[in-house]
């Protein structure tokens, strides 16, 4: 049997386009001579649908959609979508996959184990499965599992989350071909976990493992595709594409299919991610445009250059707004990055702006001495600006804080976190340098001197990040410890030979600006552990690690 990997990129609740482009990827599939075509995790609604599953609209359409799309699909297809729950005792919905054919619905196989960690929040709207079930189809024993249902293998995992193993279950049945539909969102250290856990599947169990995994961006989340299918012995067959839309073939009786090439440095990997989630952030928004505030500084300059690689240099602006501390370098650095990524530039000076807001506020701050507050209006008065430019212009506002100044706070409210999305905010600021580098590695795109300089906010006479932060290689290692992998400070100080109260700063600083990241824009997520859905910590809280 020949099969269609069919990785697309859908769009949450976008049911006439999601289903356009299941039709489109059928029929292509059809043309090669496939006889079955596998599609994706909820991907006739979009993947993560949240709290859209609770509307009764919008588990009807699903159904609706569904019909519509057996009568139309022109080979039998695998198509995942929000089903009917298989009894009325617990939630309403399934997470279902439907395989379709001649005009109806074949079979159905619900999702067994429901994820509740880090993104995960599926035991909310689902109910799971009670049991699986093998489909016959052109001479193979089909076992169909949905994401997490392949990731409780006893053998590959010291620890399993679940009391059940859908995939053993289903290979106790005869499957002679287990085949996986998936919204498997990026992450650092994922892939290759991922690859491994699917091969040790096929050589476990003896049978073909074919995966198929969402591509593309929602939210917060990015999707890497690289859907694969793995022989018994463990060699991969066919593999699609990383963070492109691809429908690549697999013929089960030759072991045989067709294999795109994948990304192998961890650099180019993560700057796709942060390309793909920038690009259908601002496009699923419905923006064409991006704004975004150019200081001269690293982090700026990578958010400028993500930005024209996602969208195009003639749909992005960037801004210089120089202030009354800012270097002629500064200055030159952000004209000359203009220049290298063909954008459109603007300077808007603040020191007007700053200096009338110092006189309004003269008398109320008489007899005091100059602090973080004057620092803040300045972030406040470019936050302003840019806000102002998006409101006029309708072009999305992307926001330049990295992971490092999110975790202890080193950003200002209503200043430089204003925007509409934190490109790099899961990003530290060890690794915005290694990114901007590998950006660099053809042509010189970020000016040298902005790699080399010593970074600075530049709100007061001659500021360094360096007066307020340890040195960025410490500080990223211990908020990696910290935030990541939840070690407490004494650990953190053993394990590194830090000075226990310099971490212990650094921890309070990240439990105090908790309140800061609420309100922060949605940033992209490419480490396990983000300031996003999947960290979920109390503003009010006087617990001390």
């Amino acid at each position: 049997m020949k099969i269609a990997l069919a990785q697309f990129n859908p769009t949450v609740g976008d049911f006439d386009g999601n289903s356009a482009r299941i039709l489109d990827l059928a029929q292509q599939a059809k043309s090669r001579g496939a006889d079955l075509a596998v599609f994706t995790e909820l991907c006739l609604c979009g993947y993560p649908p949240q709290d859209l599953v609770e509307r009764p609209a919008f588990l009807a359409r699903n159904q609706s959609e569904l019909k519509r799309l057996a009568k139309a699909i022109p080979l039998p297809s695998i198509v995942g979508y929000v089903g009917r729950a298989q009894d009325d005792t617990g939630k309403p919905a399934a997470n279902s996959a439907a395989l379709i054919a001649n005009g109806r619905v074949l079979f159905e196989q619900r999702k067994m184990l429901l994820p509740t960690y880090d993104v995960f929040d599926e035991s909310r709207y689902f109910q799971p499965a009670h049991s699986q079930t093998i489909i016959p189809l052109n001479g193979e024993q089909l076992g169909i599992t949905i994401c997490e249902d392949c990731w409780n293998d006893k053998i590959f995992w010291p620890q399993r989350l679940y009391d059940r193993d859908p995939v053993a279950e289903l290979v106790g049945k005869g499957t002679t071909l287990l085949l996986n539909i998936s919204a498997s969102p990026y992450t650092m250290d994922k892939q290759g976990l991922r690859l491994d856990m699917l091969t040790s599947l096929a050589r476990e169990h003896r049978v073909p493992v074919v995966y198929v995994n969402q591509v593309g961006g929602n939210d917060s989340l990015i999707f890497d595709g690289s859907s694969v299918a793995i022989m018994p012995d463990g060699r991969i067959a066919a593999q699609a594409k990383a963070f492109e839309e691809d429908l690549v073939l697999f013929d089960t009786a030759t072991g045989e299919g067709d294999i795109h090439c994948q990304p192998t440095n961890e650099l180019e990997v993560a700057y796709r991610a942060l390309v793909c989630g920038t690009r259908d952030y601002v496009h699923k928004c419905g923006f064409s445009k991006a704004v975004v505030g150019l200081s001269g500084g690293i982090d700026s300059a990578l958010v400028a250059a993500i930005a024209v690689d996602a969208l195009g240099h003639e749909n992005v602006l960037g801004v210089a707004m120089p202030g009354p501390y800012s270097s002629e370098g500064s200055a030159r650095d952000a004209r000359k990055l203009a220049e290298n990524l063909k954008l459109s530039f603007l300077v808007l000076p603040i020191d007007e702006v700053f200096t009338a807001y110092r006189n309004d506020l003269k008398g109320a701050f008489l007899g005091l001495p100059e602090d973080a507050t004057e620092e803040n209006i300045q972030a406040r008065i470019r936050g302003n600006l840019l806000m102002a430019l998006s409101n006029k212009f309708g072009s999305l506002v992307l926001s330049t804080g990295n992971k490092s100044e999110m975790s202890v706070g080193y950003c200002t409210l209503y200043g430089d976190m204003a925007g509409g999305l934190a490109v790099i905010s899961d990003v530290p600021k060890v690794m915005v340098y290694e990114l901007a580098k590998w950006r660099n590695r053809e042509r010189e795109v970020i000016p040298e001197e902005t790699l080399t300089k010593a970074p600075s906010a530049e709100l007061k006479p001659n500021q360094k990040d360096s007066d307020s932060l340890p040195p960025y290689d410490v500080l990223d290692r211990i908020l990696k410890a910290y935030v990541e992998d939840l070690q407490s400070p004494q650990e953190i100080s053993e394990l590194h030979d830090f000075p226990l109260e310099m971490v212990r700063d650094i921890a309070r600083r990240v439990d105090r600006n908790e309140y800061k990241r609420k309100q922060a824009a949605p940033g992209l997520k490419i480490t396990s552990k983000a300031f996003s859905v999947g960290r979920r910590f109390p503003i009010a809280n006087r617990f001390v690690p």
